[in-house]
Formats: structure tokens, sequence, C-alpha cells
């Protein structure tokens, strides 16, 4: 029976149990399409990591023997559409029977169970063989409850996979460390360089332009730094854990002009393409970490071995319970558009100023630029979360958007009305400044609300606290702050929703 067997772009994963042996019967397809360069507009160092990924997978598939069709994007037989690529291979081909790996995207999962359910051969689908969790597994942990809290998702996987327990209680006597994951980097404390690699990318940069493919960002290297294949991924793994991992925990949440990584892993694009597995990562971390306690603290594996098992398997679990009305919810009305100078970075606002610039240079920005800086100002200037998603979304080297659409619209925007965050993850200037360098050098002054040089932040602040009481006065976490803003004066609260109303009017001239 002749068996064709589709590899998407982002399940590039050569120890799946599909490529164990070779069968001359089957036959492998993956596609450089139109259809996932446009879907949004990505940024061009995503779209060519995800190509260089894909090419040498299909080069090591080859040399392992398999039987492999593979359109680049020029090809001239590559429709440009995935079903219409499949039904030409099909028939083409005469398959008799159709597999797939299971999508870890919505629109892709309806998309293939739409093709699937008007084949007239037999269809299977199967799991990727990457995550700890299977898709239903959290809705199923959290199934009866009215809160899906990551920590108990995250004590239980700690549990159940024994990942630092001990007689089943937490290693240390503590569940999580993030009090320790808070210092701010004050340079004190030396980063290493971080690992990068030299894949030539020059035809397919090329083969992007000569399309016309719309991207954002910016790419000047004919070299790609981040890993494209298992080899070069655990590499990067082993890297982290010999120079950046002793550190991680303790500056996770820190950000610094003169630093765009600090001692964050990057291993993200990899783990999202499924070029490493999260066990790969954990076995890995834990392994050096037993072989170096006497110079690791526990703060910094817990909280890296969080963000692993905790978090990345929670937003997956979160993302397929609520799907697809997730997408669709903004349950704090809010409307506004996103200025353009988040596709410039043009902006006298240095916070902004310089997590933009990180992604519109490099693809990246780590978990608080996105939170905290980007994402707080976002919800702050109160913008409609689906120009938010599609800015996360395109411009990120890891944005898929099973990762990024429940960390955008739930954490970051609280679009979900709480789902994901027990509270709006909203700040004024002072914990930018708290946790960066970024104030000292700002036009704008951190501690003032509403003078012409007053940090947009503060009054912001304030004024999106006023304006969406009647959707967050009643929130346990968020009594204190309302409890301050009840005791200011009208004429000073007046003031202050008078200069923010002016920023989100203007924003494009802060």
């Amino acid at each position: 029976m002749k068996t064709l067997r589709l590899i998407l772009g982002d399940q590039l994963n050569i120890k799946h149990s599909w490529f164990k042996n070779t069968n001359k019967d089957v036959l492998y397809c993956l596609f450089e399409m139109r259809q996932e360069t446009d879907y949004t507009t990505h940024h061009i160092q995503k779209i060519v990591g995800f190509f260089a990924a894909m090419r040498k997978f299909s080069e090591d598939l080859q040399a392992q023997g398999h039987n492999v069709v593979f359109y680049k994007i020029k090809d001239a037989e590559n429709t440009q559409n995935l079903t219409k690529n499949l039904s030409k291979i099909i028939k083409e081909h005469q398959v008799e029977r159709f597999e797939y790996i299971l999508p870890d995207e919505y629109r892709l999962d309806k998309q293939l169970q739409n093709f699937t359910s008007s084949l007239q051969i037999e269809t299977n689908r199967i799991s990727a063989e990457h995550f700890y969790t299977e898709r239903d597994d959290l809705a199923t942990f959290f199934k009866g409850k009215k809160q899906y809290l990551m920590e108990n998702f995250y004590r239980d996987m700690r549990k159940k996979h024994d990942i630092l327990m001990v007689s089943n209680q937490p290693e240390g006597g503590k569940w999580n460390y993030d009090k320790s994951n808070r210092n701010k980097w004050k340079g004190d404390v030396e980063i290493p360089n971080h690992k990068v690699f030299k894949n030539d990318i020059s035809e397919i940069k090329n083969d992007i332009l000569s399309t016309n493919i719309k991207t954002i960002g910016k790419f000047d290297n004919e070299i790609f730094l981040y890993p494209i294949n298992r080899i070069q991924g655990l590499e990067q793994l082993k890297y982290f854990c010999e120079a950046l991992l002793p550190h991680f925990g303790d500056y996770q949440d820190a950000m610094h002009t003169d630093e765009d990584y600090l001692f964050h892993s990057r291993l993200s694009f990899a783990l999202n393409l499924k070029l490493i597995s999260p066990k790969d990562v954990v076995t890995t971390v834990m392994n050096y970490y037993r072989k170096n306690e006497d110079r690791i603290s526990i703060s910094q594996v817990e909280g890296f071995i969080r963000q692993i098992i905790g978090w990345r398997e929670y937003m997956r679990g979160m993302y397929w319970a609520f799907m697809p009305e997730y997408k669709t919810q903004n349950e704090l009305q809010n409307n506004n558009k996103l200025p353009d100078f988040f596709w410039t970075a043009e902006t006298k606002m240095n916070c902004l100023k310089h997590a933009i610039k990180n992604s519109l240079d490099n693809s990246y920005a780590h978990h608080i630029q996105r939170l905290m800086v980007t994402g707080n100002y976002a919800l702050l200037t109160q913008t409609n979360p689906d120009d938010v998603d599609n800015w996360y979304l395109g411009i990120y080297i890891d944005a898929i958007e099973w990762v990024q659409l429940p960390n955008t619209r739930g954490m970051s925007q609280f679009a979900d009305g709480g789902k994901i965050a027990t509270k709006p993850y909203v700040s004024s200037g002072s914990y930018i400044n708290k946790m960066s360098n970024y104030c000292k050098d700002c036009t704008y002054n951190k501690d003032k609300k509403t003078e012409d040089d007053a940090c947009p932040f503060n009054s912001l602040y304030w004024n999106f606290l006023d304006d969406k009481r009647s959707l967050l006065g009643n929130n346990f976490r968020m009594r204190m702050m309302y409890s301050l803003l009840d005791k200011m004066s009208p004429e000073s609260l007046e003031k202050i929703k008078q200069k923010a109303q002016h920023i989100i009017e203007h924003q494009d001239e802060y």
C-alpha cells in the first residue's frame, strides 16, 4: 500500500517513530507555501529559519533512505496551498493511504480534518511525540474546577515525572523560587557570549525576496544564527547548561540596554520546531545540575524547569481547551490600534525603543520584555487584542499560535477575562525601572505623572484602572491599587486621565 505522510514546518522531529525504519512504499512530503508565509506578516528571520530547518530536515530524511517530496517556495509544481499540494501528490503517486501528525495549530487541524473527510482513501493521524502531555490532558486535569491555575498543574507535572522531587516533596522545600528570580542585572555578573551557528541561508533569503513575500524586521546577514537541526539544537542546549544556567534564574526577569539576551537559553525556536524535545531539555538540565550542585543553586534550575514543564505545557493545554472561541475574546473591550512605532522602534520611550528594536533586529525579546514592556503598553493604551496577536505572532522567531495566542491574549492582554492570569499584568514606570536600566537615559521622567516629560506609563496606568473599574474593581488581587486610586483627588485623577487620553490619541509623538 502506497502511503503518503505529511510533515508540517513545526514537526521536524527526527526522533519520531515514523522515521525508525525505511519503507519503499512510504512517501514523506514537506512544503514551503505562501499559505503559511502570508496568513500574517512574519519577520523575515522567522521565515528564513523555518525554511532552512525544513530543507535540512528533508536532506536528513533522504540521507537516511526515506522517500521525500519537498516543494520549495519557488518550485513550479508548488500550488502554495497545503491541501492542493496533497491532492496533487496523492493523484500523481496513486497514494492509497494518507497519514499526518496532529498539528499544534487549530487552523491547520481544521484544514486537515476537512481535507481527510473528503478523501476516498484510508487516513490516520498520530501524536507529535514531543510534549509531556497530550492535547486534552490539561482540560481533563482541571475538569470541574473554576480556575485553571498553572501552579497546580505545574506541581502535578513535577510529581508525575519525578522532577526536582524528594519523597514526593519539592526538592529544597519549595515548589517555586520565583521570588529569587527577580534580580536586576547591573553589569557585575559577566554574561558569556551566546552560542551561534553559521548556517548559510543566502539562497533562502533570495527566494523570499524574489517571490515578494511581505515581511517585517531586519536581516542583513547571509548566515542564520539559530539551530536548524537536532545536532545544533543539542549543542545550544549543552552550551546553555555550561555557560548560562548558573545565573539564569537570578536574572530571568531583568532587562538592560546593552544586552539583548542576558542569560536566556534562546532554545524556543529549536523547541517549537521540534528539533529537540522538552524531555531532551529537562533531562540535560537535570543531569548537568546534579553534576554541578556545588556551583548551581536550585533556584536557577527550578526557574527554568518551570518554563518548560509548567508554562509551556500549560499554554498548549489552555489553547486546546478553549479554541476556537479563545481567539475572539476581548473581555476588556479594547479597540485602539497599535502605534506605527511598533514597526519602526521610533519612539522616545526608552524601554519600548529597546524592546521593539531587539524584536525587529533579532526576531527576539525575552518574556519580560514581551509581557511588561510591549504587552503592558499595548494593554494600558487599550489596544485591540487582534492587533496585538498579529504583531506578536509575526515578529517573533518562536511564535506559533498554540503558544503565542494564550501568552498574548490571555497572559499579556487579559482579553480572556482571567482564564490564564488572575489579574492584568500592568504597571507604571516603577516596575520597568526596578527590573532594568531603561529609565536612566530616557526622555521621560519615571517619577512624574502629568508633566510634559512625565513617563507615559504612569498616567496610562491609573487611567486604565479607572476606565476598567467596572470589569476589574472586584478582582481581589487589584484591591490595593484600587484603594490607592480611590485616595486620589478628583482634580488629580482628571489631570491624569487627560494626559493619558492625549498619549493614546498621539502615540507616535511620544
